[in-house]
Parts: structure tokens; sequence; C-alpha cells
């Protein structure tokens, strides 16, 4: 990872977008920090859309995508897209899955994570867990006492050995049945949102991260960034960003969106 310094603004094509992560990347401390979103609303302005690209759930990002300045939001790793017409007042929803798929893999979740509560003392259901559609998110240092990391990723490896897909964030374990992550939805939107293909996107977007489920954005993305506090999670972050901040989460993502608008005025 370079540090922010070693990037060439002059070098820099011209920006479409910025897909972002939330959690420990705009939020510092479990807080949104009025500077970050403040940096939000000038990106917007400066004619460079923003898109969250979250593990939170549905019920969350159905708020962001209303009372936020962003073009969509995606949410719950991956599963779905919400995108908000304030001029017609009617929230546009994209699944990765039919209905009945997304209810048929909930059930199948449900019986791993009683397994996975009684092998991992101290776990538990993520607090979030009524305002999700398609996930399962476990808590393993949000409102509980913090597990350590090696738990969280024998976590993972429960899921993923009954079949599911699971992620390590920087507060939850989250698992699904189902091939979409972060990377496939954030291109669809991307497709049918700025009319940007795949390799279009490498050369117009950006993205900002902070932990191991950012691993396919970091990758796909040349121009990414990772919050300073993704240090300590190096090695469990298959592909690391290209950029590391200073600061840590919403601090970190000024910078980031300082050095984008100054690239833009310059």
């Amino acid at each position: 990872m370079k540090e922010l310094a070693q990037l060439n603004l002059s070098r820099l094509p011209p920006l479409r977008a910025v897909l972002t992560d939330i959690d420990d990347t705009l939020t510092l401390d479990g807080l949104l920090p009025a500077e970050t979103y403040a940096a939000l609303e000038k990106l917007v302005a400066a004619g460079i859309a923003v898109v969250p690209v979250t593990g939170r759930p549905a019920g969350w990002c159905d708020m962001i995508a209303r009372f936020w300045p962003v073009a969509a939001v995606v949410g719950e790793n991956g599963a779905f897209a919400f995108s908000y017409d304030r001029i017609a007042r009617k929230m546009h929803r994209e699944y990765a899955q039919s209905a009945d798929v997304r209810q048929a893999n909930t059930a199948r979740l449900r019986s791993i994570v009683q397994d996975v509560l009684q092998h991992f003392p101290g776990a538990a259901i993520a607090s979030d867990q009524a305002y999700r559609e398609i996930d399962v998110a476990i808590d393993f240092c949000e409102d509980v006492p913090p597990l350590p990391l090696d738990v969280a990723q024998s976590i993972a490896e429960v899921f993923a050995a009954k079949g599911a897909t699971a992620k390590v964030s920087s507060i939850h374990v989250n698992a699904w049945f189902g091939d979409h992550d972060k990377l496939s939805m954030s291109l669809r939107v991307l497709e049918k949102h700025f009319g940007l293909s795949p390799a279009q996107a490498k050369l117009a977007v950006v993205y900002c991260g902070d932990s191991p489920n950012d691993a396919p954005m970091f990758e796909f993305f040349p121009l990414s960034f990772g919050m300073a506090n993704i240090k300590p999670l190096a090695h469990l972050v298959s592909h690391l960003p290209t950029y590391v901040t200073q600061g840590e989460g919403g601090q970190g993502f000024v910078e980031v969106a300082d050095l984008l608008l100054h690239s833009r005025s310059a």
C-alpha cells in the first residue's frame, strides 16, 4: 500500500463516482463525523457521484438512499441496490435473487446460526438483523465485548463449510447463500446508473474501504483507498488497496475526498 502523497494528481482520469464502504470508512468510533458527511456533499457538488457499498441491512439502506446525498446504495454485501428518485418520490430496488430464493436461503441460514452461537460464546446476532432481507450478521465487536479476529475468521469458516458465503467486516461476520458480493452488484449499478462498462468503471471510479470484505473491490478498482485502520487487518485482506490514508475511518475518507476535489479543480 502506498501513502496518499505518492498519488500523482496530474494523472488522475476524470472521475464519475466514488464507491465507499460505510462502517469504519465513513464512520469514526461508531459515528458519522460532520466533516465526513460534508465531504460527501462536496463530492456530489463537484459532479462526482457517491455510492455507499456496505454490509449494512436493507432497512438502513432505504434510509441512506432517501436522506444522504447518494446516487444509490449497495447493501448486505451486494444482495441489492436501492436508489431513490427524488423527483418522482419513488424508491427503486434491485435484488440479486428472487423473493422466493431469498426466503428459502434465509431459512437455511437460521439453522446454521444456532450452531455458531453455541460454539462461539460471546458472539451474538447483530442488533441490525431485524432490518435485513438476505444475509445474517454475527456481531463480534460492535455491541458485544470484542472477540479476536481469528474467532471471527473461524465463524466465517463454519458458514463456508455449510456452503454459504461468509465475509468478515470490521464489526460483523456476514453470511449468505448466493454468488453475489459487493463487486457484482456495484458493477450492475455503475452500468445502469452511469452507463459504465466494467472496463470503463476501472478508469472512472474509485473505491474506499477498510476491511477484508472489501478485497474484491480493492482488486478490481486500480484507484482504491484503504483507511489507516486497515493496517492491523492487512494479513486478512486477500487484495490490499493501492493507497492508504493517514487518518482512520471518516478522517481518512476526508483526506481522500479533499485529494479528489483538489485534482478536479486543478
